[in-house]
């Protein structure tokens, strides 16, 4: 079942990218708290993701922090050693970059994608939200193939 506004993040794992390697860093930590913008991304260095996805919250994260966000994180279905070097591309040194490697917290909030197609395998759906101490009070999940409700901008509009 896929997670709505009201509901309670999960319980989760993730790994970043630390000075020593990659590092867990629980659900708990991110979110309890503390008012979270969360984006998936189908998966780093992919086209639509490096090129307008990503960048437009590296751009914004001056605003989006000035309305009250504390953190603002980009997760995907890779690795942290991906999530890490695709973080330091696109200088995003303001976002925490989430490693979801096995797509487990993207499987128990239910936005997973199939891109076997692909070749990628399971990944997370391109989707938004905002997150007030645990609880979502935001969701906007992209149509296939399109860029528009999760980006920086809108998520602007919803703050």
């Amino acid at each position: 079942m896929t997670i709505q506004v009201g509901d309670t993040i999960p319980a989760a794992n993730f790994k970043i990218m630390g000075a020593d390697g990659p590092q867990d860093i629980s659900s708990d930590e991110i979110f309890a708290g503390k008012k979270v913008v969360l984006f998936a991304v189908p998966g780093a260095f992919t086209p639509g993701c490096s090129v307008t996805h990503l960048p437009g919250f590296v751009v914004k994260a001056d605003e989006i922090k000035a309305k009250g966000v504390d953190t603002i994180a980009c997760m995907a279905v890779n690795d942290a050693f991906v999530m890490g070097k695709w973080g330091e591309a696109q200088n995003a040194d303001e976002l925490l970059m989430l490693a979801d490697g096995n797509g487990e917290f993207t499987q128990a909030i239910g936005l997973e994608l199939d891109a076997s197609g692909f070749g990628m395998g399971l990944r997370a759906q391109r989707f938004a939200m905002i997150v007030d101490d645990g609880k979502v009070s935001h969701l906007a999940v992209e149509a296939p193939g399109e860029i528009k409700v999760s980006t920086a901008d809108a998520i602007l509009e919803a703050l």
